[in-house]
């Protein structure tokens, strides 16, 4: 409805791109490639304020030069990029000049509450900013929006400071504290490694014992660590992350925290206490700080009408299909949350869509 109450007519469009990080800038160029004009067949709704996903709430000491595996978009490479400056504004200047190179015309900020079946076989997408009525849909909304919080006994006792990686504002506001990091994955060890000459003390717990693979990361084993992603997804299983099946890269950096014990782990605790974390063998650590490092769900809470989860509690998807409604395409899900997975993701399912886009429409 807008301001005077009246309800305003959904507006069509052939395809409803949501979210503007790589995923949906990838789908949104292969779109354009293959004849569909933004605005008028496909429309592209971020809720973010400015251009670069997820990059630009990245906190600054995230360089550029320690960006993992950042692939560049289809049609424009990144290059010449400062190592030193901050990735955030490294890559959100890229992702801006790439709208515009290409004419996107990202629409933003715009928030999507919730995506229903409406009539004629389309989809309404509500959102803040009005209805669209679409044959399609790729959803491209990533993690970032989901921070995971495991709870543990105790946690709302703590008189210190609780922290999600998506929070992180880089080393120097821990000087002189006791910081506990949870969390076994790049985002951990990354935390740690920054944070240690600034503390008074460090200690990481996580669940499992980290896995530090040894060696080249080559192409046969990237393989193989997305296809067990993919096995989860074509279950209908919540995806995991690449690196939670291919392990830590134990190159020269992490061999010398190792040597120095900043990444000495330690088993999960079993509650928290107002002044730190214990053990049920009688252990115990005083925090002034624990930072979550524990990853990101997918943000796709406003599928929800369209009722897509599995008994499993994910998405159940072929390619990019949901297995559900193939009219809906979930980019950057799953096995193509990389940066170089999305660009695929991308060209796969406007390939897919194409082919619904060929056939007749549903009669109203």
């Amino acid at each position: 409805m807008n301001e005077t109450g009246v309800q305003e007519a959904a507006r069509e469009v052939d395809v409803v791109v949501i979210g503007a990080g790589q995923a949906g800038l990838s789908s949104a160029y292969h779109l354009r490639r293959t004849g569909h004009e933004p605005e008028r067949d496909f429309v592209v709704l971020d809720h973010t304020p400015q251009p670069g996903g997820a990059w630009q709430f990245r906190w600054p000491s995230l360089t550029y030069g320690k960006v993992h595996g950042m692939h560049s978009l289809p049609g424009m490479e990144l290059t010449d990029a400062d190592p030193d400056r901050p990735s955030s504004e490294v890559i959100s200047e890229y992702f801006d000049a790439y709208e515009r190179a290409f004419g996107l015309r990202v629409r933003r900020p715009v928030d999507v509450r919730a995506v229903r079946e409406g009539t004629g076989g389309r989809l309404l997408v509500e959102t803040s900013t009005g209805t669209w009525s679409t044959r399609a849909l790729i959803n491209a909304t990533g993690t970032w929006d989901r921070p995971f919080w495991p709870h543990y006994p105790g946690q709302e006792t703590f008189r210190g400071r609780q922290l999600h990686t998506a929070q992180y504002p880089g080393p120097e506001e821990f000087a002189g504290q006791r910081i506990v990091v949870v969390g076994g994955g790049t985002s951990g060890t990354q935390h740690l490694m920054e944070i240690a000459p600034y503390a008074a003390e460090t200690t990481w717990v996580t669940r499992r014992p980290p896995v530090f693979h040894e060696g080249p990361f080559d192409e046969g084993a990237g393989r193989s660590a997305v296809a067990l992603v993919e096995e989860r997804v074509r279950r209908g299983l919540p995806p995991q992350s690449v690196v939670s099946v291919t392990g830590l890269p134990l190159n020269g950096t992490i061999r010398q925290a190792i040597d120095d014990r900043v990444l000495d782990r330690l088993p999960m605790f079993d509650r928290i206490t107002p002044d730190g974390v214990e053990w049920n063998d009688g252990r115990r650590v005083d925090a002034d700080v624990i930072l979550w490092a524990t990853g990101f769900r997918a943000a796709i809470d406003h599928l929800a009408p369209l009722r897509l989860r599995e008994p499993g509690g994910g998405i159940r998807v072929e390619g990019t299909r949901a297995v559900a409604d193939p009219r809906v395409h979930l980019v950057g899900y799953g096995p193509s949350a990389s940066t170089i997975g999305a660009n695929r993701a991308g060209r796969s399912a406007v390939r897919d869509i194409r082919r619904l886009l060929a056939q007749v429409p549903v009669a109203a």
